[in-house]
């Protein structure tokens, strides 16, 4: 496993993620065990979460994914040291008034339960889950920079922020001597390019902040499983996602499908790992965020790590997937 530092930061984290969202929902508690294991076994070491995860999901009232990483770290022998724990706060996990959005209350009390189901003293990634348009953004970043101070959290970044709003957060972080945030999570994949590369390409390569694009493959649209002039299988997500049927209305997503199949084919790779590779060719991602239900899936992704696409490739893949 290689590491990269997070943006400018000397944080070091593995060049894949280990995204949880799924744990305790299309996948259960004791598939998340064998799964982590495999990706320390492979000496990944981040994990990232989210306080809301997954509570649309029937019985799934929130906090379930947290709490999963928290049962695995008591049960592990791995040193609490040697995993980033990325958690995030935002969305609504109660009934009252402050139970969502960026205030300073609710970022505190949110902070603490995470923190009670992580089982840990220490979250290493706090990030704001999507911009709250209710609350000024200098009581949001007073109150990560206190939890800092407090040592209860050691780094903040934030995800699905238009570019204006993540440099507002720079230029106040600046003015007023806050933490910054060190890192941005974007929707980014092979399909889906434009909203990261219009604008927040730029910002992040200006200013350092370290990418950890969600979705890397396009909710298993990038994986291959879905064919031209063919209904998702039984058991996708393609059976309701808009994003995913939209995905299949265009022609074009099936030439690159093929594209990949081809240079895959040549190197004895899946779709899956091409997709992946072209990201981690990418010098501005950090790490994309890979979700597995299985430990072979796990094996599967895994896979991207040694492939170096070429100059070349890499041109092709630009050209058949870009947006302008």
């Amino acid at each position: 496993m290689e590491y990269r530092n997070l943006g400018r930061t000397g944080l070091k984290v593995s060049r894949l993620c280990m995204g949880t969202m799924n744990f305790g929902w299309t996948a259960p508690e004791e598939n998340a065990y064998a799964v982590f294991d495999a990706f320390r076994d492979a000496d990944g070491n981040f994990l990232d979460t989210a306080d809301i995860y997954s509570n649309w999901a029937k019985d799934n009232p929130g906090g379930v994914a947290e709490a999963i990483i928290g049962k695995w770290l008591k049960k592990s022998s791995v040193p609490r040291g040697q995993i980033v724990i990325a958690t995030k706060v935002r969305g609504r996990m109660g009934d009252g008034p402050n139970d969502e959005g960026l205030s300073r209350k609710h970022i505190m009390d949110a902070a603490e339960a995470s923190l009670r189901r992580l089982q840990t003293d220490t979250i290493d990634l706090y990030q704001t889950h999507w911009y709250d348009e209710n609350t000024p953004i200098e009581e949001t970043l007073r109150a990560l920079d206190d939890l800092i101070r407090q040592g209860k959290v050691r780094y903040i970044g934030c995800s699905n922020y238009p570019a204006w709003r993540l440099m507002e957060a720079l230029w106040m972080s600046d003015r007023l001597g806050l933490a910054r945030y060190d890192s941005l999570q974007p929707h980014y994949n092979l399909v889906y390019r434009a909203e990261f590369e219009r604008e927040l390409r730029d910002v992040c390569g200006m200013y350092g902040i370290g990418v950890i694009p969600y979705a890397p493959l396009a909710g298993g649209f990038l994986t291959g499983k879905y064919r031209r002039g063919e209904p998702p299988p039984g058991g996708t997500r393609g059976q309701q996602s808009g994003r995913i049927k939209e995905y299949m209305s265009h022609s074009r997503n099936f030439d690159l499908l093929d594209l990949l199949r081809k240079m895959g084919q040549a190197r004895g790779k899946t779709v899956a790992q091409m997709a992946l590779a072209w990201m981690l060719a990418d010098p501005v991602v950090t790490s994309p965020i890979i979700g597995a239900n299985t430990v072979e899936q796990w094996n599967e992704l895994a896979g991207a790590l040694d492939v170096k696409l070429s100059g070349e490739e890499k041109r092709e893949l630009d050209e058949w997937s870009k947006w302008q």
